[in-house]
């Protein structure tokens, strides 16, 4: 089997590409890499969230699965008040996120962290993830619980997920665990679903 985007250390070469991308009538051009999700393109699920959910709100946000940091860098540019906490297994990752980030001028706004950098306290206002699906069934579950669990009492999620990769499975399964889940839009075969805590209407 070959190395996947989510190893926690890539052993393939690093060939570092430019991403070019439109935002909000801006053109950005970042780094990719090689070992790392989505080289070389943005990849079509990040694309339709970022179309498709509206801007962030509240001060502390979580790109969670950042790749190279298209997501990390739109919302910190989206939403300038606020921190963004880039969260990755992958160290190439990391490290491309933070170049990222510094050449955009929101490095100062975007904290870059494994899962195990990032505090155990802290509560977020938004989570933005375009989640590792691939990772398998009963990891992802794991994955998702623990971090919508540090959502605020107020906060929301927003995911993408491909129908063919299991979105609506996992919409069911989400709202089986207790969360409010609303389907907000569907487009190029991707769902991207609202999630907040069943205790706000």
């Amino acid at each position: 089997m070959g190395e996947h985007y989510f190893s926690s250390d890539p052993q393939v070469p690093s060939h570092p590409q430019a991403v070019r991308l439109r935002l909000d009538g801006r053109d950005l051009t970042l780094t990719s890499d090689r070992g790392v999700f989505s080289q070389g393109r943005l990849d079509a699920g990040t694309g339709v969230l970022l179309r498709q959910a509206p801007h962030p709100v509240g001060s502390v946000l979580v790109d969670l699965g950042c790749g190279y940091g298209p997501l990390a860098c739109a919302l910190a540019l989206r939403a300038p008040g606020a921190t963004v906490w880039a969260v990755d297994v992958n160290p190439r990752a990391l490290q491309l996120t933070t170049a990222n980030a510094e050449a955009l001028g929101v490095g100062d706004r975007v904290r870059v962290a494994r899962p195990s950098q990032v505090p155990a306290d802290l509560l977020v206002d938004e989570i933005w993830s375009n989640p590792p699906v691939r990772i398998g069934k009963a990891a992802l579950h794991d994955l998702l619980a623990h971090w919508l669990g540090r959502l605020r009492p107020d906060g929301q999620a927003w995911l993408v997920v491909a129908r063919n990769l299991g979105s609506d499975s996992l919409a069911r399964w989400l709202g089986e665990q207790g969360w409010q889940v609303q389907r907000h839009a569907s487009a190029q075969g991707y769902r991207v679903l609202r999630v907040w805590p069943s205790t706000r209407a």
